[in-house]
């Protein structure tokens, strides 16, 4: 809720780019993040970089050839989002902030109740396959819209 105590939690004045991590946020993903791969050359990319570049690409939904030139290049970006994705770090890093931000509302930590609305039901009664296909097609063009009329024959 936008209250005179919130107001400073949220505030992004400090930061270079609005979707930059603040050093809290940070601060919760840091240690959701796996280490470097033993052997091979070390990691000389700097881990907060290639995050904030995959949040600016996904807040603001600019292109990846887009991206900030002082952010990690993005081939690095991209392929960081791709292994994280891969390997399950990404969900591990939304259930975490996800968990933080209920018990922050002080509710439990996993919903009790399920909420399931009538259209949802109605269109699984039916089998989802048809309506989707029905909808996949292309709408077929008038006989009026033809520049040919079918009235003439052809010799």
């Amino acid at each position: 809720m936008w209250t005179i105590e919130n107001r400073p939690r949220y505030d992004r004045t400090g930061l270079r780019y609005p979707s930059d991590l603040a050093d809290g946020e940070w601060a919760v993903i840091e240690p959701l993040i796996p280490p470097a791969k033993r052997g091979g050359r070390k990691r000389d990319i700097i881990v907060r970089e290639v995050l904030n570049g995959i949040l600016s690409v996904l807040s603001t939904d600019c292109q990846w050839r887009a991206l900030p030139k002082d952010l990690p290049p993005r081939s690095t970006v991209r392929g960081y989002l791709q292994r994280w994705d891969y390997d399950g770090t990404l969900m591990r890093v939304h259930e975490a902030l996800y968990v933080a931000c209920r018990e922050q509302a002080e509710r439990e930590a996993s919903p009790t109740a399920c909420v399931i609305d009538s259209q949802s039901v109605k269109s699984t009664e039916k089998g989802a396959l048809r309506s989707i296909g029905r909808a996949m097609t292309r709408a077929r063009r008038s006989k009026a819209r033809n520049g040919i009329s079918w009235s003439i024959r052809w010799a």
